[in-house]
């Protein structure tokens, strides 16, 4: 293999054996920079100095990191106000954050973030912790809020609890221990008020809240809107689907708009509640369940289904289109979240679409609000919880359309 076939790889390893020398070479290139790790072993004038000279690039032994008083020595300036144009470039003026900003890049530096973290103790870390990735609200979720680093630079470190208080509680030790600034909460096993005792500020999703901040979606206005699009369709019989749910959680809000409604308009429904697991196996027992219990109550009658997440909506599709080849006239079905598979489903999910990009970052710029306000010399904590509300969207596709009487 040619050296210059090397430039193309972002890691290759070297292996050489002899009576006396047994040594590993690791070259990594990142962007065409090329990073040599050689074990103080290795004889000199041997095939990897050879390929770094061939390739003009020092070693990391010979690389000398640039230091504070290697700023402080170009710009003229102290190590203090090197010091403060990182911790605190505003109390500098621009003219002076300019002269330090273009010293950085023409000495090459390479901020050391653990010497930072160190040094002021803050990570840039906010914790998360959600219950599964099955659903896919909460996988689109997560996405966006992974998303937010280009707004607001913090990283994420990331726990799925899986419905275990137990486990969650460890997790969350192990998140203070990596000194968090913050943390995200979407699972539902630790109550508001525990997870308000805790020393870091906190910022809920779709979960109870009354002790801590919260973004939730207007649940009461999607199961609203399900059941005003089912009963446009002229369905003989309404359903509702959804997991078993106290009132304090936001999710619940959805059977009880759907439930107003109906009563409000004199319509016939009916709520089903089912433990759905978090898989789906449990998922799909379940649905098939309650499938065959509709076909046998309601033989013959227009069925308008409002399910309480795409994912379940989904497998509902896929059971229907395996036993029928299509979804059948009598059948409308409306998901929850305007999530990915609603839209990528064999036929287009109708949904209630609740804003994921929105949730995400009001959820991130409310704990950085309240992170920032830590950081002051005397911070004003906050008076009560602030609960941000955002409104769904209703989405209607194939599966409340295909009927061939469908209303408007």
């Amino acid at each position: 293999m040619k050296s210059d076939d090397f430039v193309r790889l972002y890691l290759c390893t070297f292996h050489k054996t002899g009576y006396f020398t047994d040594y590993i070479l690791s070259v990594i290139f990142v962007f065409d920079i090329l990073i040599c790790i050689e074990p103080a072993s290795a004889p000199q004038g041997s095939i990897q100095q050879d390929l770094l000279v061939k390739k003009g690039i020092t070693t990391m032994k010979e690389k000398k990191n640039v230091t504070f008083s290697d700023i402080a020595n170009y710009t003229n300036f102290s190590k203090t106000t090197i010091s403060r144009y990182f911790n605190n470039p505003d109390s500098l003026t621009l003219e002076n954050q300019q002269i330090i900003s273009d010293a950085l890049v023409k000495l090459g530096y390479q901020e050391n973030k653990v010497a930072r973290i160190l040094a002021n103790g803050k990570t840039e870390f906010i914790g998360i912790i959600i219950p599964d990735l099955y659903y896919h609200f909460y996988s689109e979720i997560l996405n966006q809020i992974l998303s937010t680093y280009e707004v607001f630079n913090y990283k994420f470190l990331i726990f799925v609890g899986n419905k275990s208080e137990e486990t969650e509680r460890r997790y969350i030790q192990e998140l203070l221990a990596y000194k968090i600034e913050g943390m995200i909460i979407l699972s539902h096993t630790i109550s508001s008020k525990a997870l308000a005792g805790l020393s870091i500020p906190i910022v809920t999703i779709e979960r109870e809240d009354r002790y801590v901040c919260s973004v939730n979606t207007d649940n009461h206005m999607g199961g609203y809107q399900a059941a005003a699009l089912l009963a446009r369709h002229k369905c003989d019989i309404l359903i509702h689907i959804n997991s078993p749910a106290s009132e304090d959680i936001p999710a619940y809000g959805r059977l009880r708009g759907f439930a107003d409604f109906c009563r409000e308009n004199g319509l016939n429904y009916q709520i089903i509640q089912k433990e759905f697991g978090h898989d789906y196996k449990s998922a799909l027992t379940q649905i098939q369940t309650i499938l065959d219990g509709l076909e046998s109550l309601y033989l013959g009658q227009k069925k308008g289904i409002f399910i309480s997440s795409d994912t379940l909506a989904n497998v509902m599709l896929n059971l229907l289109i395996r036993k029928y080849g299509t979804l059948p006239d009598d059948y409308l079905l409306v998901g929850f979240d305007n999530s990915p598979i609603s839209r990528e489903a064999v036929l287009p999910i109708s949904t209630i679409g609740q804003q994921i990009d929105q949730l995400a970052y009001e959820a991130v710029r409310l704990l950085v609000e309240q992170m920032t306000e830590q950081k002051k010399r005397k911070p004003v904590p906050l008076d009560k919880p602030v609960h941000k509300v955002v409104p769904p969207i209703l989405f209607r596709r194939e599966t409340t359309e295909h009927s061939t009487d469908a209303g408007s």
